[in-house]
């Protein structure tokens, strides 16, 4: 019966190994994840964030890098500690994986709070920050990231076209365009001298839906992400427990 006693709880432990194991791979991967949606968001919508006062979407991308390879070296602590099968280790592992848990707690809390914030900053900045820097001295990244923001989410101006009315570039200039070429369904040299609906999103919502359309959906991805990790950190920590009391017990 001893025998037959011991050959169940080494079944239970190997058992338990191998769950962890496949928990710490998906771990992995999820971190990854994580750490490849923090660099695309610097990587391709960096454009955007010269269009805001506030430094939440840059942050938001540094933060998301950090948080994956902290899920990253943890997953990777965890594979250690299940496979050479080391209590202080796992006691390591455990610990990380609650911290990482509770601050997807406080940083799930912060940026509702700042997404509240940076969306009345938005509606308040854009239209002002198109009027007065687009084709301004010194202030390419503000240019390129109108018309890029324009061309991409198919808009004009930031609640409509007659925004540009009172752009100085419009007021200024002698080229005799009415908007951006970047309105122009499509671009062309010149093409914004004629703000008809056939040639200009003209009809169309404005950039700042649009722009907070794309922040908005972006924040429940970012969201569904955190869920599926919380789950899996909560799976991980009960079979990390479990794991390390069998070892506790097993003398061998």
């Amino acid at each position: 019966m001893e025998a037959h006693g011991k050959k169940s709880d080494s079944c239970g432990v190997i058992c338990l190994k191998y769950l962890l194991f496949l928990f710490n791979i998906l771990f992995w991967l999820a971190g990854g994840a994580v750490l490849a949606v923090g660099v695309w968001t610097l990587v391709e919508k960096s454009d955007y964030i010269s269009l805001l006062n506030s430094n939440f979407y840059s942050t938001s991308a540094y933060i998301l890098i950090v948080a994956g390879v902290i899920v990253i070296v943890t997953g990777m602590i965890g594979c250690c500690a299940t496979l050479k099968e080391m209590r202080s280790l796992l006691i390591v592992y455990l610990v990380l994986l609650l911290c990482i848990f509770l601050l997807e707690i406080i940083a799930g809390v912060l940026a509702y709070i700042n997404y509240q914030q940076l969306d009345e900053e938005l509606r308040q900045n854009l239209k002002e920050t198109m009027q007065q820097k687009y084709h301004q001295p010194g202030e390419e990244s503000i240019t390129q990231a109108v018309d890029k923001l324009q061309q991409e989410f198919k808009c004009c101006g930031s609640h409509n076209f007659s925004d540009w009315t009172d752009s100085v570039w419009i007021q200024e200039a002698e080229h005799g365009r009415l908007v951006p070429d970047s309105c122009c369904k499509t671009p062309s040299e010149l093409c914004g001298r004629r703000d008809h609906p056939s040639n200009i999103y003209k009809v169309e919502v404005g950039c700042i839906i649009k722009l907070e359309d794309f922040i908005q959906s972006q924040l429940y991805i970012l969201g569904a992400v955190g869920v599926g990790i919380a789950f899996l950190q909560l799976v991980g920590m009960m079979f990390t427990c479990c794991l390390y009391r069998n070892l506790n017990d097993d003398p061998y």
